[in-house]
């Protein structure tokens, strides 16, 4: 299985081999694309495309869209069962490159990396750029062939099941503050799961949004674990968009099978389940 992270260099490489996806999620992010973007690279966007918004009680801010329309739109662009797929954004992976890697890979796609450093690490590598608004891709090709009919995703009764088991983890990627409760600005109440731990997805990245070692990864992920195995793991965060960081980062130091609870804490707090300060 390839390595879920890619360096900018050996991003550069791929050009022409592999197809390139900019998964920038912030504000201006079109902009941001229209102005330059990796030669040939397909936007993906994040509401409309990594997303399919309604009530954010039933499956958060950022609900995945339905399989079959995911299905349909990667091979839409070009993208086949051998085809390298390398994601980027802004963010070090967080907004919302891992979201786009999670999606590929839940549907079985596996020669699937997200650059290391994003879109400012490959400007510094020298990668050729375009300028222009995204056009609509049609390579050709049909719904991407797989047998996943459902995302492997775990919701929100599970996760209450589990959240005070010792035998299981579930952990938040939201900021401390947020996770606290300290501060909310966009769910209407503030706090955390009961029971979640907290590791605040930028925590592993360093100012450059380049991530922290391997070594450094594995180091913290067993003292947050403390035995309890990767497949016995639920990560969350606000809208289930960088919970994925942390499921790419636990997948790169080998601690595969961790799950998404893609709700997040927007579809909890709205359901009126507990919340927890501190």
């Amino acid at each position: 299985m390839p390595r879920p992270f890619v360096s900018a260099k050996e991003a550069a490489a791929l050009l022409g081999k592999a197809v390139f996806v900019d998964a920038r999620a912030e504000p201006g992010a079109d902009r941001a694309y229209g102005a330059g973007h990796v030669h040939g690279a397909i936007r993906a966007d994040l509401e409309t495309d990594l997303s399919e918004p309604r009530d954010p009680s039933d499956g958060g801010r950022h609900p995945l869209p339905p399989v079959e329309r995911w299905l349909d739109l990667i091979g839409r662009w070009g993208i086949a069962p051998s085809t390298p797929v390398v994601v980027y954004d802004a963010s070090g992976g967080g907004m919302a490159a891992a979201r786009a890697w999670w999606m590929l890979r839940a549907v079985g796609h596996e020669p699937v990396m997200v650059v290391d450093g994003g879109w400012d690490a490959l400007r510094r590598a020298g990668v050729p750029i375009d300028q222009g608004e995204p056009r609509a891709s049609d390579a050709g090709l049909g719904p991407y062939p797989t047998a996943v009919d459902r995302w492997p995703v775990v919701r929100a009764d599970f996760v209450e099941r589990v959240r005070t088991d010792p035998t299981w983890r579930v952990i938040d990627a939201r900021a401390p503050e947020r996770y606290r409760g300290e501060t909310e600005n966009l769910d209407p109440v503030a706090g955390h799961i009961p029971g979640a731990c907290n590791l605040y997805w930028q925590s592993q990245l360093d100012d450059e949004g380049v991530l922290d070692s391997v070594a450094t990864l594995k180091e913290r992920y067993a003292d947050l674990l403390e035995g309890v195995s990767p497949d016995r793991v639920a990560c969350y965060c606000g809208s289930g968009v960088t919970a994925c960081h942390l499921l790419l980062t636990m997948e790169a130091c080998g601690l595969d099978g961790a799950k998404l609870y893609v709700g997040s804490w927007s579809e909890w707090c709205r359901q009126g389940r507990p919340g927890a300060l501190g």
